[in-house]
């Protein structure tokens, strides 16, 4: 083999011309600078392999083997030099090693400047940016790959990569978000994470976060024990995929990071489910269908009985009750996120399990939104619900979106008469009412 990656170099840097070589830049001079990059980028990967000394790994042969094809594709008139580009980059990654892996990146580099809409490209470039660590970049370049697929079905391994991808991300924004305003005067400022960093050093930070909070406060504290459930669950993202959940019909799960960039900057309206609000807004020419349809979140709660099928629904929540939630009717009014709230868990899963039905929710949030009020990560308050039964879905989804934070306006429209909220739930919204439109029948937390 030492005989023969020689005479491959060779032909490659004859081909190619050694780094510095002037580009050809007449028409009929040969093939794009590209791919001529390209080659200059074999033939350096080519003379490090040569100064390694023997080869016995196959992988590694199987790349040079595709080299030389890709150098035999560039010297032949009328051959498909880009698919031969596309097979190394491939095979490349196949090798498995970091200097094989940026190979593959170059070499992706130059595929996507010779056709910027190939979408085997800019999937080279994401799996070659994800093999190295760098899920943010292959996140954008998986994006424009999705972007130019035809066929969704044969994406769905690259769809659910992103998910992983960025729901890794989200553990660390989450991580991060526990602890505001301390830095220096714990020891946190030496320590370097975020969903930015390569992903070997950021799973060394991170463990470097968790030891640090557990030696400065204990384990038994509800944010350090967030904080383990999050490393732990980042360290599950980073060893492998997500298995998609037949069950869950396709939709993706969604967490608080999630939830938060959905609602970021939109106005939202939680509207009652009475007979009246249901007539008004079902009525041709009315107002309060104009203003509902006027809000880029319309939120709607459990049983809807009154609003038409039709009626526009963007978030679904839905409070399990009684012994048995999961025998109640299926959810199968059409919406593009759905919350479940319940307890225990074991009956919630049960739940999403029986009553979801595949296609009518492209998200579901997922067991860290089931119990806003009572988790300590998230509303957990001294006496929440004592005394008065328990709250109402509207109140949890209303405290969520007050906790979130990111909402540029939530209004609640219909709540009056048999829709009114309790005592309790009315008192914490009359704290922060910063209008009210009788007309409208609507209210607007500040």
């Amino acid at each position: 083999m030492g005989q023969t990656l020689t005479g491959l170099l060779t032909s490659v840097r004859a081909r190619a011309g050694r780094p510095g070589t002037p580009p050809r830049t007449r028409p009929g001079d040969g093939p794009d600078p590209a791919l001529l990059a390209a080659l200059r980028l074999c033939g350096d990967h080519l003379a490090a392999l040569a100064a390694s000394g023997p080869l016995t790994d196959a992988r590694r042969t199987r790349l040079i083997a595709s080299i030389g094809a890709l150098t035999t594709a560039c010297s032949t008139p009328g051959a498909d030099a880009f698919d031969a580009l596309l097979r190394t980059g491939q095979q490349a990654l196949d090798s498995g090693g970091d200097a094989e892996a940026r190979l593959a990146l170059a070499l992706a580099g130059e595929a996507t400047a010779l056709r910027a809409r190939s979408k085997g490209a800019w999937r080279l470039r994401g799996n070659a940016l994800d093999a190295l660590g760098r899920g943010e970049e292959a996140i954008t370049a998986y994006e424009r790959h999705l972007a130019l697929q035809q066929n969704p079905a044969a994406s769905r391994d690259v769809e659910r990569r992103i998910a992983t991808l960025r729901a890794a991300g989200d553990r660390i924004d989450e991580a991060m978000a526990l602890f505001p305003g301390e830095g220096s005067e714990n020891g946190a400022e030496g320590i370097r994470l975020s969903r930015h960093l390569p992903a070997a050093e950021a799973r060394a930070a991170f463990t470097e976060l968790v030891r640090l909070r557990t030696t400065q406060r204990g384990a038994a504290g509800p944010a350090v024990r967030r904080l383990a459930a999050l490393y732990a669950e980042h360290r599950r993202l980073s060893d492998r995929d997500p298995m998609a959940d037949p069950l869950l019909g396709g939709a993706e799960p969604v967490g608080v990071p999630g939830l938060r960039r959905l609602v970021a900057g939109r106005t939202v309206c939680v509207v009652a489910d009475t007979p009246r609000t249901a007539e008004q807004e079902q009525r041709p020419g009315s107002s309060l269908a104009a203003l509902i349809e006027g809000y880029d979140l319309v939120v709607r709660c459990d049983a809807v009985r009154h609003a038409a099928p039709t009626a526009r629904t963007d978030l679904h929540a839905v409070t399990l009750r009684g012994e048995a939630p999961w025998k109640d009717a299926r959810w199968d009014r059409r919406a593009a996120a759905r919350l479940v709230f319940g307890d225990p868990l074991p009956h919630w899963r049960l739940a999403l399990r029986s009553r979801l039905v595949p296609g009518a929710q492209d998200r579901i949030g997922d067991a860290t939104l089931r119990r806003p009020l009572h988790d300590p990560a998230l509303l957990a308050e001294a006496g929440e619900g004592a005394g008065e039964g328990p709250a109402s879905t509207a109140y949890t989804v209303l405290r969520l979106l007050d906790f979130l934070g990111t909402p540029a306006r939530v209004d609640l429209i219909g709540f009056e008469g048999p829709a009114a909220l309790s005592p309790r739930e009315r008192e914490w919204i009359g704290s922060r009412t910063g209008t009210t439109d009788a007309t409208a029948v609507r209210i607007t937390l500040r």
